[in-house]
């Protein structure tokens, strides 16, 4: 039995199916992301959990017991959202404090768990802060802190890094990462972003009108996805000769498929390229090292491995 069970779990707004028959389990300590374009029944997944949105038809259990019959208040899960939803007229430290005094914690042992999760989340220096006194990276930690204080049975991440700029997600994912491992937190994500969720899983459920495509370890979604829609969503890929390769396993070649740049990007760590061939156009990463790399306009072969 697994710690979180999601069984034929559906939800249907009017005519419209949210989610159909989503089966899950989530074992304790794990870190599971919910992946899929918008609309595909990741988000109304989470709010069930939580208990913002009720299911029509089948059921969740924590641990055994039906979490259904249990209010949102007392599901002992904790919560980031997208929006941060701090307290504006709370400091830092009333922020995080919050969960606790409505649990009813004592004082003493409320300022010693305050204490000790800002330290976590690095926000010791920050305690008397207001949130208009942070950037959004600090405000995110806050919001971190205040889902983790309350030492959760669960965590649940909503889309919680998508108003941070590209530099300081990389960075928050790395620490959010970090954080979830030292704590040990069960955890479910909520994302669109397909790096993000590779880069911090431990397994992906890849949606899709409301169905899971794939559920498995990031790599073996990537590197041997289930169906047309997962190759195409978890990054890019390319139809060639009725095989799917993805562009980074494709190089430049003495002999193979005959080609011609069309277009030439740099980015930094890699170049990427566009490629019209026979069998259409095909798109190619190559990593930065330096050297020289064919132009625009140039003809080129293309070769790959065995997938």
């Amino acid at each position: 039995m697994a710690f979180l069970e999601l069984d034929k779990l559906s939800k249907t707004f009017g005519s419209h199916l949210a989610v159909d028959g989503l089966t899950l389990g989530v074992e304790k300590g794990e870190f599971v992301s919910l992946l899929g374009p918008s609309g595909c029944g990741k988000t109304t997944t989470l709010q069930m959990i939580a208990g913002f949105v009720e299911p029509s038809g089948g059921s969740i259990r924590l641990e055994g017991r039906d979490l259904l019959a249990v209010k949102p208040a007392r599901r002992g899960l904790g919560i980031v959202f997208q929006s941060y939803a701090l307290f504006p007229h709370m400091t830092v430290a009333e922020n995080v404090g919050f969960g606790l005094e409505m649990q009813g914690v004592a004082a003493p042992e409320r300022i010693k768990r305050i204490g000790e999760t800002l330290e976590l989340v690095g926000l010791s220096a920050f305690a008397g802060r207001y949130p208009r006194q942070m950037s959004g990276g600090q405000q995110q930690r806050v919001a971190l802190a205040r889902a983790l204080v309350i030492r959760p049975q669960i965590l649940l991440l909503d889309e919680p890094l998508s108003n941070l700029d590209a530099k300081l997600r990389e960075e928050m994912q790395i620490e959010l990462r970090q954080i979830q491992r030292t704590v040990g937190t069960t955890t479910i994500l909520v994302t669109h972003d397909q790096a993000e969720a590779m880069a911090l899983s431990d397994r992906l459920v890849v949606m899709n009108h409301g169905r899971a495509e794939q559920i498995g370890p990031p790599h073996e979604a990537y590197e041997r996805p289930a169906t047309p829609f997962v190759a195409s969503f978890l990054g890019r890929t390319n139809l060639v000769g009725g095989a799917t390769v993805r562009p980074e396993k494709i190089s430049f070649a003495g002999s193979g498929l005959a080609g011609k740049v069309r277009t030439r990007i740099f980015q930094g760590n890699h170049w990427l390229y566009q490629v019209e061939t026979a069998d259409g156009l095909v798109t190619v990463i190559r990593q930065n090292t330096g050297g020289a790399m064919p132009a625009e306009g140039e003809a080129v072969h293309l070769a790959w491995g065995a997938a």
